[in-house]
């Protein structure tokens, strides 16, 4: 497990990586930006600065609010606002460690991803 942060100017969120090669391989990119945008009014998507080893990782996942994923055949980031059903191609990196009172959805542009100390 790997816990992070997620900064949006003056919000802090805390969640944690799963133990997986994969999201190893997103850990491996941190500290990084990224620039959040709305995606069908589901999640927030970002581009990654490459693709990800996705190795063993299983062909497809049910997303809930909070988790943080890979979409593999488009290499971008996202984070679910909405639960999602079982998608292929879509790979669970880690989620939110607790429910929050942010509001996800409004989530947007740049955000930064570090690992805590």
């Amino acid at each position: 497990m790997i816990p992070i942060f997620i900064l949006a100017g003056s919000i802090v969120l805390t969640a944690t990586l799963d133990d997986t090669a994969v999201a190893h391989s997103f850990a491996a990119l941190l500290p990084l930006e990224v620039s959040l945008s709305d995606y069908h009014g589901i999640e927030k998507v970002a581009d990654l600065p490459r693709r990800l080893k996705t190795g063993s990782a299983p062909d497809s996942y049910a997303a809930s609010r909070g988790d943080i994923t890979l979409y593999a055949p488009w290499g971008n980031l996202a984070i679910f606002y909405r639960d999602f059903p079982s998608a292929p191609g879509l790979i669970r990196l880690g989620a939110l460690d607790a429910p929050t009172d942010v509001r996800l959805e409004a989530l947007m542009g740049r955000v930064r991803f570090e690992r805590t100390l």
